[in-house]
């Protein structure tokens, strides 16, 4: 083979193995694209939380009167954990709130108003969220 000819070898070489990764990193980024936006989901919760639940209760062999009793204890520790999120909330609503007032005494007149809208898109977002895992 000339010299040339390996070199052009090389070039293809180089090129396929460029696309090959390309294809790769673009298949695994979809991958996890798909899975943080499915994440967030309540069906998506409950199908985890459910199977979950089904390996926990496969794998222990449990009974129908355990499995029945298990399922009333999640149940309830999940009830905890929302009237415990529901009373911490506003705890957390304070800094938030004092922060953005002290970001938005730092910005001139224009910029207060492109905060006050970015800050209003990030709380409709934060709404439709929480609605939507209730």
């Amino acid at each position: 083979m000339t010299l040339t000819g390996r070199t052009r070898l090389k070039i293809w070489l180089v090129l396929v193995v460029v696309f090959v990764l390309g294809c790769a990193t673009g298949v695994a980024l979809t991958g996890l694209y798909r899975s943080r936006a499915s994440g967030d989901r309540p069906e998506t919760r409950e199908r985890a939380m459910n199977e979950r639940f089904e390996r926990m209760r496969n794998e222990l062999s449990l009974t129908e009167q355990q499995t029945t009793a298990v399922r009333t204890i999640l149940d309830e520790t999940r009830n905890e954990y929302r009237a415990l999120r529901t009373e911490l909330r506003p705890r957390f609503e304070e800094p938030r709130l004092k922060a953005r007032s002290r970001i938005r005494a730092l910005l001139t007149p224009e910029q207060q108003k492109k905060f006050d809208a970015m800050v209003a898109q990030q709380d409709a977002q934060h709404d439709e969220e929480q609605k939507s895992k209730h």
